[in-house]
């Protein structure tokens, strides 16, 4: 069964949120309503750092479009198991983009007969916007890592997919024995393309995303694999949809954009984390 999680914090005071019909609320009177795309709005003004924060529309469109076509379900797959190993459980995906990683393991707990509750964040309204459409049973917030809108104790799992862990937040959300599941690049990721668009490619830090004073590294798993991108259009998508859109040089881009078709390496690490 999958269900929304409900352990919902006020973004303002901290105190508890109930739900009443579409209207989140604390007992000191502040109130958010649920959007009609199915997600709410836990971003206080005040700590934004932009007026339009996280991933564009236009990052968020392309991504969506590339991982629809299947060019990273290996990644998911892998996610998926590794999350879906212990059974039943509660889960915050922590910077949740448009969806698509959070909705393979919600189909696969559904065939598997596993019992989910789900909540997700991301800073970009346009990811929770697009990522809400596809399944309104899960709580979809927009929310920064800087300050997670759950209530203390609450989550056995935390997902961080190509993200930013916040580890003071982190570690107070979880629940004694919680996880952190984390996704981030290896050195050979994406090589090829960056190969193209920077005059030199710097080497990756070794170090774990975490630190090795508050946490255990559980298990750790490299997955790579070939991907071809078939014509003009993936390359640009997957230019569009990561960083390296604004980190690699004009010409860089000019000589990517030109691209017709494209072999590239997917290589990462999924790794399990438990508090210390």
């Amino acid at each position: 069964m999958i269900q929304p999680f409900d352990q919902l914090i006020c973004p303002l005071d901290k105190q508890p949120l109930q739900l009443n019909e579409r209207t989140w609320c604390c007992d000191n009177g502040h109130s958010f309503d649920i959007a009609k795309q199915g997600y709410v709005n836990l971003l206080p003004v005040q700590n934004k750092r932009s007026k339009d924060p996280g991933d564009s529309k236009a990052m968020v469109q392309a991504r969506r479009h590339f991982l629809s076509q299947g060019f990273y379900q290996p990644l998911a797959d892998a996610l998926s198991d590794s999350v879906l190993s212990v059974g039943d459980q509660s889960i915050l995906d922590a910077g949740c983009g448009e969806g698509y990683y959070l909705q393979s393991i919600v189909c696969k707990a559904e065939q598997r007969d596993v019992s989910l509750e789900v909540a997700a964040l991301d800073i970009s309204k346009w990811a929770v916007q697009a990522a809400a459409k596809q399944d309104k049973r899960l709580s979809w917030m927009v929310a920064s890592n800087n300050a997670i809108p759950l209530a203390d104790n609450s989550v056995d799992t935390i997902l961080c997919v190509f993200g930013f862990p916040v580890e003071a937040e982190f570690k107070r959300v979880l629940k004694p024995g919680g996880r952190l599941i984390m996704v981030d690049p290896a050195s050979e990721h994406l090589i090829e393309l960056k190969r193209i668009i920077y005059p030199e490619i710097k080497a990756k830090s070794e170090h774990l995303p975490v630190s090795e004073k508050g946490w255990v590294l559980s298990s750790e798993e490299r997955i790579s694999f070939k991907v071809e991108l078939p014509d003009t259009e993936a390359v640009h998508d997957l230019l569009t949809m990561t960083p390296h859109l604004y980190r690699a040089s004009k010409e860089g881009i000019e000589k990517a954009e030109k691209l017709q078709s494209l072999a590239i390496t997917a290589d990462v690490w999924v790794r399990v984390f438990s508090l210390k």
